[in-house]
């Protein structure tokens, strides 16, 4: 085995052991795509397990102060030494990734260890505009799908996604001492209230998704009808819990994962291409 090889194996290790409620890359996708998307994932997941994993919230700064510069350093063409960016060289080179969006995803992390809470929707807005939405700018752009419309709707998605996430995540964000809850929604409504509130915003954002996979073709529209239709089904366990996630964790079965996956693949099938953009690769 080279080292372009151990270092996708160790993508797709990374890939395959963290509980997600989403399919990162579907069998349908093909393989070449589905190797890049798992790239970009380990991407994610290291940056992720940097800033919840570390001892302190200073440990966590220091190792994301590293590897900013290490990818930094990657996009300025210095050779890769850690396998995730040894694996990403190729994906970043044949797709013309922008270094940016891996920048924001950082810069999320890093505000993860400075904030806990937020009192606004435009303040928890504004972090996942770094934390949601370059997932969904680097997914367009690997599947060749780029356009100011499309961008937003994305956009739109992946923060909705999101919020399901955080509203889902409550107990557990509690035990590292954050919360994505708005206060203000706490102070009004109670935990239970802020819960709802969020998860409708949550559902409401989702619904981007239909126009946005009517944008697109045939496999993409397949993976993003994965990813609206798992975060309508955070959004309906949640529900079915109470709303009660500062208590217990809702999640979604496998049994249930296997039915969104039949589900998609009818609705990817029945919508065809209903948008077109001038701008779209």
């Amino acid at each position: 085995m080279n080292l372009q090889q151990s270092a996708d194996a160790f993508c797709r290790t990374l890939a395959g052991s963290h509980y997600e409620n989403f399919v990162v890359a579907s069998k349908f996708v093909p393989a070449q795509l589905r190797l890049d998307l798992m790239r970009f994932y380990a991407f994610c997941r290291t940056t992720d397990d940097l800033g919840d994993e570390s001892e302190t919230k200073t440990a966590a700064l220091a190792r994301l102060t590293r590897w900013r510069e290490e990818t930094e350093a990657f996009f300025t063409g210095e050779p890769p030494v850690h396998p995730v960016f040894i694996a990403l060289a190729q994906t970043v080179a044949r797709r013309g990734l922008d270094k940016q969006p891996f920048l924001d995803l950082i810069a999320a992390n890093e505000m993860d260890q400075r904030v806990s809470q937020y009192e606004t929707w435009r303040e928890l807005e504004a972090y996942c505009m770094l934390s949601a939405a370059p997932v969904g700018r680097v997914v367009l752009r690997l599947f060749g799908l780029q356009s100011p419309l499309a961008q937003k709707l994305s956009d739109d998605v992946c923060i909705g996604l999101q919020l399901a996430n955080h509203a889902q995540d409550v107990s557990r964000d509690a035990r590292i001492g954050r919360c994505y809850l708005l206060q203000e929604d706490i102070a009004r409504e109670g935990v239970t209230g802020a819960v709802r509130a969020l998860v409708q915003r949550a559902r409401s954002l989702l619904a981007s998704g239909k126009t946005l996979e009517g944008m697109a073709p045939g496999v993409l529209r397949l993976q993003l009808a994965l990813y609206r239709l798992g975060g309508l089904a955070i959004c309906d366990a949640i529900e079915r819990s109470g709303w009660r996630t500062e208590v217990t964790r809702p999640s979604v079965s496998n049994r249930s994962k296997m039915a969104l996956l039949v589900r998609a693949v009818v609705e990817a099938a029945q919508r065809g291409p209903q948008v077109h953009d001038a701008e779209t690769a």
